[in-house]
């Protein structure tokens, strides 16, 4: 019994197993049918998908390409917008253009101009058809707009340049010279900005540069004239042999005042203008100025070579005030320096080549003398050259600078006719960098004092024969040179060098105290040696020696005393008749008393007891010659 239960409950037990199996196997079926399914799903979804890609995407490319010519026609029609608005504000525009900068207002006028060119570029840069017409309104309205801002600069500029200034009244004052009102450079720079911009942008030009040089070019040269006829009436002197004086031209006061109105003129132009124009129209401004000071320039150059002798001191001082002015000017605006050194030029020209003719002056006045003084006083010639020379020293400095472009000695005839061309611009390696322009004048002075003493011997030997004579004049001469180095600027530059004047002063003393040959020869006597008694050395006793004498020898004696005599007071009386300066008779006397007084004294210590002291024979003693001796040197 037992046993049946227990089978019976493992047969449930199995049954509900395999029920449950049965179960779990048809819902595997299921999960395997559904599967199946989901993969057939799947591979249709696949196959869906493919072909959507296919189609979507060229629809995206197309749909990219639309919303991008969407956005161009978008930004087209902005512009066109933009393009529009000018031509649509263009009359309000012609309102502000035809009111002009007066009415108008400066400022509003150049903002309505520049939004007219803005526009006008903008309309340009995109070549529409439709925007012809409205390009060549602006194209009206600016070039309108152009005109009338210079106008208005014309205007404004005339209104505040006088015709001319009296430069006199600010020189005197010493007042700095009128420059444009502070407003009105504002003004006339916010035009000329304006107006400049186009320029650089390749569009309009700027004749406002033009204008501003035709307004205060006329001012500028009109406030000059007077002083500029006024440098040319001062050269010509009341006494037309009067010798040129520094300062006594009115080309200093006319440089002074050119170089106030040309600074002054610089300042307002660097005001208005910009850097690049300075120049430019500084240049065109000042060159009236500039004309006339060259036509000025040539008529002083004119008046000093009619009248070098007295006058070329004129042409060392124009070179000297022009030179200052060209490196002042040149300093301050970097401008007008070859304009300048051109007006200089023939002035320049003139003073280098004075130096030479002025030597040559010289020979010619010397050789033109048609009488010389017959007592040997000095000829004019002589101090007039002297004073010359002493002249130039007051224009030592453009002296300098001159010597320094000729070289030592290219005043010379040999160095002009060289071939050296004046009209060749100097270079550096023309001049000696380390020369002393006052050296070189002191040579100049040298050569001058030769060339005068060499044609006055010449003339001299000519005209007065006598040695005596020539000696004086030759020796005046040499004083008075010497006495007016001393007594001048030329002694610092020449004293230490007058080796010169010792060579001419030794040549005067031989020609004058050639007469003490003759004399000295009437105070030789012969001696025998040959004989048995010999005279003895030292002081001679005057009565043994005559004794000893044959009559003969001492006809011989008398004769020599007597033609000495008379020579020598011949000699005397002709040294007091001389005209000579207190130098030169102190100077021969003193040589003559050393050539003849020993010999005297010697020759009458032998023979003075020829006569027994009667005097007949032997007219002076030791003292009495001794006397006239001192007397001729004083």
């Amino acid at each position: 019994m037992a046993v049946g239960l227990s089978n019976t409950a493992h047969h449930a037990v199995d049954e509900e197993a395999r029920a449950e199996v049965d179960v779990l196997n048809s819902r595997l079926d299921k999960t395997t049918q559904l599967t199946k399914k989901i993969q057939a799903c799947l591979g249709r979804l696949e196959t869906s998908g493919q072909s959507v890609r296919e189609v979507a995407g060229p629809l995206s490319g197309e749909t990219k390409r639309l919303q991008l010519l969407g956005n161009n026609v978008d930004a087209v029609l902005a512009a066109i917008g933009r393009l529009r608005q000018p031509a649509d504000n263009k009359d309000s525009e012609e309102q502000v253009i035809r009111a002009g900068p007066d009415k108008a207002g400066l400022s509003n006028y150049l903002a309505s101009v520049k939004r007219l060119s803005k526009s006008f570029a903008e309309m340009q840069a995109s070549n529409l058809r439709a925007n012809q017409h409205t390009m060549a309104d602006l194209t009206r309205l600016i070039k309108s707009g152009n005109t009338q801002l210079e106008n208005y600069f014309d205007k404004l500029l005339r209104g505040e340049t006088p015709r001319f200034i009296e430069p006199l009244h600010y020189i005197t004052k010493d007042m700095q010279f009128p420059v444009l009102p502070q407003d009105k450079i504002a003004r006339l720079g916010l035009v000329y900005a304006y107006l400049a911009d186009g320029r650089q942008h390749g569009g309009y030009d700027v004749p406002v540069v033009k204008i501003f040089a035709d307004i205060r070019g006329p001012y500028l040269s009109s406030s000059l004239a007077n002083l500029a006829a006024a440098s040319v009436s001062t050269a010509k002197k009341k006494n037309p042999g009067a010798m040129y004086r520094a300062g006594t031209n009115g080309i200093g006061t006319y440089a002074q005042a050119m170089e106030g109105l040309f600074l002054s003129e610089y300042d307002n132009i660097c005001s208005i203008f910009t850097r690049d124009d300075w120049g430019s129209v500084f240049q065109s401004t000042c060159q009236a100025a500039l004309t006339e000071l060259a036509r000025t320039a040539r008529e002083l150059n004119a008046h000093i070579k009619a009248h070098l002798s007295t006058d070329c001191y004129l042409a060392y001082e124009v070179t000297e005030i022009l030179t200052n002015l060209s490196g002042k000017l040149d300093t301050r605006t970097g401008e007008l320096k070859t304009s300048l050194s051109a007006a200089l030029k023939p002035v320049r020209e003139t003073a280098k080549s004075s130096l030479s003719d002025l030597l040559e002056e010289t020979r010619r006045k010397v050789g033109g003398l048609q009488a010389l003084p017959s007592d040997g006083a000095p000829t004019p010639v002589v101090s007039e050259t002297m004073q010359r020379l002493q002249a130039m020293t007051e224009f030592l400095r453009p002296i300098s600078s001159i010597m320094i472009s000729l070289g030592d000695g290219g005043w010379k005839a040999s160095a002009a006719s060289s071939g050296r061309s004046t009209d060749a611009v100097p270079s550096l390696a023309s001049f000696d960098i380390g020369a002393d322009g006052r050296d070189i004048f002191a040579h100049y002075c040298l050569d001058t004092i030769d060339v005068l003493l060499s044609s006055l011997e010449q003339k001299a030997r000519v005209m007065l024969r006598s040695k005596s004579v020539v000696g004086v004049f030759i020796a005046n001469c040499i004083i008075i040179i010497e006495r007016m180095i001393r007594d001048s600027d030329l002694g610092p530059l020449l004293e230490s060098r007058l080796d010169v004047l010792e060579q001419w002063r030794r040549k005067a003393t031989a020609l004058y105290t050639d007469i003490c040959k003759d004399l000295s020869v009437y105070l030789f006597d012969t001696i025998h040696t040959n004989r048995t008694q010999r005279p003895t050395s030292g002081p001679a006793d005057s009565a043994s020696v005559v004794r000893g004498l044959s009559s003969k020898d001492k006809d011989k004696i008398k004769e020599k005393f007597s033609q000495f005599n008379s020579t020598f007071d011949d000699m005397v009386s002709k040294h007091r008749s001389y005209s000579m300066e207190r130098e030169v008779r102190s100077m021969f006397g003193e040589d003559i008393r050393q050539k003849l007084q020993p010999l005297y004294d010697r020759f009458w210590d032998r023979y003075h007891e020829i006569d027994k002291g009667k005097g007949k024979y032997v007219k002076y003693d030791k003292s009495a010659i001794a006397a006239v001796f001192l007397s001729l040197a004083s």
